[in-house]
Formats: structure tokens, sequence, C-alpha cells
């Protein structure tokens, strides 16, 4: 029997299908039916049922399936440990991020993982929609989320906290008056991220747990963080971004804090995985690389002693 034949399969269930695995894999569909049907006659069972649109395991196929897959992974695992100590590891990874993500945080350490790893090519996807990890081939997806993921069977590695802060330029502090208390951005001009609402509301949260809600009215609503800062610091309004967004501002003085005390949210970022099966070496070296070099750059000056709700909820773009 062809230890590729259990590959190939494997992925095909995995995948949800020929077409799917196809996609992925960059092997011709009829290819991957003709090996799965070796595989079936090498073994003497049906392990798929295929019909026009669905492909399903047997029961057999299922058992099979989950047997295969271990192994695999323990071939995986022993072919990672013998490249990573003569130093090849190599191959493709495929990342998904938010587009702020990418610009503001990604940008930082990405090129030195490449820089370390010669032989290792990483393709970035940036979008604030969460793409189906499966059939987009996509390793890797690094997500900030206030929910439950609404997915169970993604693989979740938990990184870091990120507050929101509320920012204006230091000319537009002066028109807000006492900042101490949050009733004082009622009905000040907001700057939004994501889609044009009729409303918005502040919901702000301070280091003892208390919580405010406080109206504002919309002035803009932006996909790019870029735009709502310029904006902000053109003093058009008071704009909710992730602490380290705005750093660079911060320290050349463009933008200042409002509400120091209160922040505007305090989201999760992950990892997410659909399964760490049948991904090449390079992957396992760009995980451990993400996870050891991307919370530093997130955590800025955010305190672990924060909470708050998000106003979206679900998936954040950033």
């Amino acid at each position: 029997m062809d230890l590729n034949d259990a590959f190939y399969f494997v992925q095909v269930v995995e995948k949800g299908g020929f077409s799917a695995a196809s996609r992925v894999l960059n092997v011709p569909k009829s290819r991957l039916s003709r090996r799965v049907r070796q595989l079936e006659d090498d073994l003497g069972v049906r392990l798929l049922q295929r019909t026009s649109r669905v492909v399903t395991t047997t029961e057999l196929g299922e058992e099979y399936y989950r047997l295969a897959q271990d192994a695999l992974g323990r071939f995986e695992a022993a072919e990672t440990v013998i490249r990573r100590r003569t130093n090849s590891i190599e191959g493709v990874v495929t990342l998904s991020c938010s587009v702020g993500m990418a610009q503001f945080a990604l940008d930082r350490i990405l090129p030195r993982f490449l820089q370390d790893n010669p032989r290792v090519t990483l393709v970035q996807q940036a979008s604030n929609q969460m793409d189906d990890l499966v059939k987009g081939g996509i390793d890797v997806a690094i997500r900030g989320h206030v929910e439950k993921l609404p997915d169970s069977s993604l693989i979740q590695v938990r990184l870091a906290h990120v507050e929101w802060h509320l920012f204006c330029s230091p000319e537009y502090l002066v028109n807000l008056g006492r900042t101490d208390e949050p009733a004082t951005l009622a009905h000040h001009p907001a700057l939004v991220l994501g889609r044009q609402r009729e409303t918005h509301q502040w919901l702000l949260a301070d280091r003892e747990g208390q919580t405010a809600s406080v109206p504002c009215r919309v002035r803009m609503a932006s996909d790019d963080m870029t735009t709502l800062k310029r904006a902000a610091a053109l003093s058009l309004g008071v704009v909710a971004l992730p602490s380290y967004v705005c750093r660079p501002e911060l320290d050349a003085g463009s933008l200042v804090r409002v509400l120091p005390n209160w922040t505007a949210g305090r989201p999760q970022i992950s990892l997410l995985m659909a399964s760490r099966r049948g991904l090449l070496p390079a992957f396992e070296a760009f995980l451990d690389f993400l996870k050891r070099e991307l919370p530093p750059v997130l955590s800025g000056d955010a305190s672990e002693n924060r909470k708050a709700e998000n106003s979206r909820g679900g998936f954040v773009p950033y």
C-alpha cells in the first residue's frame, strides 16, 4: 500500500470532498479519486460514499481516517524534528489576517521570519473578512474576537488580549474639557471603524469593572485604520483603535489618549487552524514564531486587569 494514498484520503475527508482537496493540494481531482479508489482496492473495503455533491465516510472509512490521521501526524512530527536539526525547513505557508494586523503588527516581524528561514515562502492574505480556511487553502489565520469561535471545528491558539483605547488630537482634547468622565464624549463626533450606522455608542470599562455606554454622532466610518488615525489627528473627532495601532502617533504627539482610565474593548487575538495534519514542517516553525514574537508587539501598554465588551461582537477587523 502507498502511504501517499492514505494521505490523499485524509485530505479529502478533512477538506470535505475531492474538489476542495484538489484546490488545496494543487493535485488534479481525477488523480485524487484514482488514488483513493486504489487505497480502497488495497484494503478491500469502501471508505467513502460518493454522490454528485457530497462525499462522506463509511463506518470503516471513519475509523480508518482517525487511525491514518494519527499515523500521518506522527510521520510529520518525525520529519519536523529531523528538518529542524538539519536546518532544512522549507515549503509554502499561507497566512490570513486583517488589514490592520498586516499593516501595524505583522509588518514588524514577518520579514525577520523569512530572514531566519530562507527556504520558506510566505503567502499573506490581508482581508477584514473571515475566509473559509479549508476552501481558501489557508494554513493559519490571525483574528480578534470577543465571543466563542463560530466554528467549533477550528483549532484555536490564544495569543494575547489587546486593549482598544480612545484617541483624539491634542487640540481636540481641549474642546472636550473635563476628560475623566465618559459622559464628556456624549454627542461628540465619532470616527468609527467599520460600516456606517445611524447611531453609535462607545462601550467603555474602567479598571474597577465599571461600564459606561456613551452615545455619539458618527462623523466618519471607514474600514481603514490609517484613514481614521489621520482624521483624528486633524481634530475631526474621537476614534477607538487597538492600542498598538496608534503607538507611533502617541510617541510623535499627534494623538493623545481620551479617558486614559477607560478602555473601549479588550478582544482576544487567536491563531485559527482547520487542522495541523498534512502541513509542512515550515508551518510548525511559523506557528512557534508567531506565538513567540507577536504577543509583545500587540501588548503595548495594555493592562491585563481591564475588561470590556465590544460593540460589534464576533470577529473584529484587527
